[in-house]
């Protein structure tokens, strides 16, 4: 009997039984042959009586050994990126579930709907950039964004490289011509969040805080990048202001040697092309955007794709935010020209259920932050700015659904706001501002 998808929109991405509590992952990595060596240790609790459960991981990955609870005679098979474990023992309901899966091979993206996504290789080193089903393509996981857990990542590569982790470096060392780096994410996190980063890189903090920024990138591109990034402690005090206070320890933003199409977010850093750190400082709008993602996304993500308005469209609006904040055009200016654009595009799109396909068009992105903007109008800038705080502060390291925020929504004003909704986000045509 087939099981019903998690979500609809990733039919294949999730499983069912277990609730994952931590991933700890050792990974040594060969730069110029792509060769990747893994264990995985996956801590999770069972939510239902099962004699299998299943992972996923790419099917290019070879596994060679499978334990569960550490008992011997764990059966596996891996099929249609599916690993498939089957217990010696059946494990009951509320159960404690360990599993420690070592697998070896040349990690790939994943061809998916949207591109190819996960592990990519560079000139020169790694990124991993998994939105929405590229996990898999690294590691075994329950690849599904409301399974968020606690991770250490170990990674151990060849001494010229540094390597960047999600989380806090809790240690390094370095034997022969290998350094092995461990990182520590504490707040619980999504897995298509989770991400490596190796490159000919230096790092260094830029601002002490109250959240510590850091930067990773080319030696070559220092003076560039403190001209392009040099405002994100601004950026920093404005959004906290604004949306409460950043969700985690500090911040780093990652510029690679190679260009990028966009810049990508991850739980705790951002991740740029050198084509975006220019000196001229014309991707700012993206700098903020990427930041914006810690508390939309990263912090308060999504527990269906449906609803990914939730991510593109308030970080979008911080880029409005940023602008009016910071000298530039306000968010009136910008909410009239990002309508006049819509204007000109086919109307077809219900931003509130968008549909794979579309989930990461930009229609998505400028509708959506209209909608916030439709919604400070009506609120006023003190009410709107509190709901923003309150729907932060309620649902910090959680996943969280469009229905949960128009629900917060209404508390602020005695209008009722389901006319702006069903215009906004349930109609395909575009509303009058």
């Amino acid at each position: 009997m087939l099981e019903e998808p998690l979500d609809p929109y990733l039919p294949h991405n999730g499983n069912r039984g277990y609730r994952v509590s931590r991933y700890e992952l050792e990974l040594t990595y060969k730069v110029f042959s792509n060769r990747l060596a893994g264990k995985a240790v996956i801590t999770a609790v069972t939510t239902e009586s099962r004699s299998k459960f299943s992972f996923d991981l790419a099917q290019n990955l070879q596994v060679s050994k499978v334990s569960v609870n550490g008992a011997r005679g764990t059966k596996y098979a891996h099929q249609n990126n599916k690993l498939i474990v089957t217990p010696s023992a059946k494990i009951p309901a509320g159960g404690a579930l360990s599993v420690t899966i070592a697998y070896n091979g040349n990690p790939e993206p994943i061809r998916s709907l949207w591109g190819e996504v996960g592990w990519e290789e560079l000139d020169e080193g790694i990124l991993v950039a998994s939105q929405p089903n590229g996990a898999a393509s690294w590691f075994p996981c329950d690849d599904h964004p409301i399974s968020k857990a606690s991770y250490r990542i170990s990674i151990t590569t060849d001494s010229p490289f540094y390597a960047l982790a999600n989380g806090k470096l809790i240690r390094k060392q370095t034997r022969a011509s290998q350094t092995t780096w461990v990182y520590e994410q504490t707040e619980p996190m999504a897995t298509y969040l989770a991400t490596i980063q190796i490159g000919q890189y230096e790092h260094r903090q830029v601002s002490a805080g109250p959240v510590p920024v850091f930067a990773v990138h080319p030696p070559r591109l220092r003076a560039a990048f403190d001209i392009d990034f040099g405002r994100q402690p601004q950026m920093l005090e404005v959004f906290g202001k604004l949306f409460g206070p950043y969700p985690f320890a500090d911040y780093t933003a990652v510029v690679t040697d190679d260009e990028l199409e966009i810049p990508i977010e991850a739980q705790g850093l951002s991740i740029f092309g050198a084509n975006h750190c220019t000196g001229r400082r014309g991707s700012e709008r993206l700098v903020a955007h990427e930041l914006a993602h810690q508390w939309f996304g990263n912090s308060l993500t999504l527990g269906q794709w449906c609803d990914i308005w939730l991510h593109e469209g308030f970080a979008c609006y911080a880029e409005w935010i940023w602008s009016e904040n910071s000298g530039g055009p306000s968010s009136d200016q910008l909410a009239a020209n990002a309508y006049q654009g819509l204007r000109r595009k086919p109307q077809f799109l219900i931003i509130g259920n968008p549909g794979p396909a579309h989930m990461f068009d930009d229609r998505i992105y400028k509708r959506g932050a209209l909608t916030l903007h439709a919604l400070r109008g009506v609120l006023g800038d003190e009410k709107f700015f509190e709901l923003i705080r309150q729907w932060t502060t309620k649902h910090r390291h959680s996943t969280v659904s469009t229905e949960q925020f128009t629900d917060l929504a209404s508390r602020f004003t005695d209008t009722p706001l389901r006319p702006l909704w069903d215009a906004w986000l349930n109609q395909r045509l575009l509303p009058r501002m």
